[in-house]
């Protein structure tokens, strides 16, 4: 069973920009404060148009002095969530969960690789100083488009030297997960957060190494995808209904405002529980999710509601549902 969500209100200590659209945010919160282990995360209640949302965002730091750090993406695509974080001021009121961890570092393995992708860095950079400060073997690949995306990169080579390896496409290098999976020790493990392509070709890379299955951790943030995010049109056909699904808001969120009852847990891609059967699609599905093998986006038969879209004009779907 998920474990439960425990709120508390909390203030905005300080922000900073990291990078023209990363930000740094210093919560407070109210209470007893709850130190958060290494690859853990808060959710943070938001404003979105006129409802009430939460977004998760990983904690940046050991945060061990009272304040959570966490640092948001201004997404020209997001569904509203870094817009409203980004319009926060120090002092303003906000609602967090106590820290959960999904992405837990396990310790006392010979070796580790952290693989970062742009905003993919928050969970990694915590990961990193956790194993400093264990005087492990490690090492961190860092990948971003540009060399001005680079959030964090320069603390973290203060303090890991050589261990950081950055790989920025404008200058034309790219990660070969492959090989590197190759230099890792037997019984080494890889630790991957960023977009879905790179955590694909992770699993992908990792699957033909033939090391073990639960040797690959990797943290997900569902708005990245294989194509922009665009409106478009979900028909369920036995209900008789179309349903418009905005740009800034996933398919789950609009069937549930159009009174579909739907099964829902992580809304990351992780779980599986929100996905439904796939009729007929005009258009391309971007699977955005980590729960379907490549194997399975590829025959199209399901997608998970809460992170994957369609490129292009509408996809037909079935769901066993009732309306509420």
């Amino acid at each position: 069973m998920p474990e439960e969500i425990q709120w508390r209100e909390a203030r905005l200590h300080s922000a900073r920009n990291l990078t023209p659209d990363i930000r740094l945010f210093e919560i407070a919160p109210s209470g007893e404060f709850v130190v958060p282990t290494p690859g853990s995360h808060i959710n943070v209640t938001v404003q979105v148009g006129e409802r009430r949302d939460v977004r998760s965002y990983s904690m940046v730091g050991p945060c061990t002095d009272g304040l959570y750090r966490i640092a948001v993406k201004l997404l020209p695509d997001s569904r509203g969530g870094s817009a409203y974080m980004w319009s926060l001021a120090p002092g303003a009121h906000l609602t967090i969960s106590n820290p959960h961890n999904n992405f837990v570092l396990s310790p006392g393995r010979p070796d580790y690789i952290l693989v970062a992708g742009g905003i993919g860095i928050t969970p990694i950079f915590t990961l990193a100083l956790a194993l400093l400060q264990a005087g492990a073997r490690f090492r961190v690949l860092y990948a971003c488009r540009r060399h001005a995306d680079l959030a964090l990169a320069d603390e973290l080579k203060e303090r890991i030297g050589a261990r950081l390896e950055l790989f920025v496409s404008e200058e034309g290098r790219r990660i070969d997960l492959a090989a590197q999976i190759a230099k890792l020790a037997p019984g080494g493990e890889l630790y991957v957060c960023g977009p879905i392509g790179m955590l694909e070709a992770a699993k992908r890379d990792w699957r033909h190494s033939g090391r073990p299955v639960d040797q690959l951790r990797f943290e997900t943030f569902g708005n990245s995808g294989l194509f922009a995010s665009e409106p478009f049109t979900v028909k369920i056909p036995r209900l008789g209904m179309e349903i418009n699904v905005p740009r800034n808001r996933t398919m789950l969120e609009a069937l549930e405002a159009a009174g579909v009852e739907m099964i829902s847990d992580c809304r990351r891609g992780e779980c599986g529980l929100c996905a439904l059967t796939i009729l007929h699609v005009d258009g391309i599905v971007d699977h955005r999710d980590v729960f379907f093998s490549d194997a399975e986006k590829a025959e199209n038969a399901k997608l998970c509601t809460c992170v994957s879209r369609v490129a292009g004009a509408s996809i037909t779907v079935d769901t066993a549902d009732r309306l509420s």
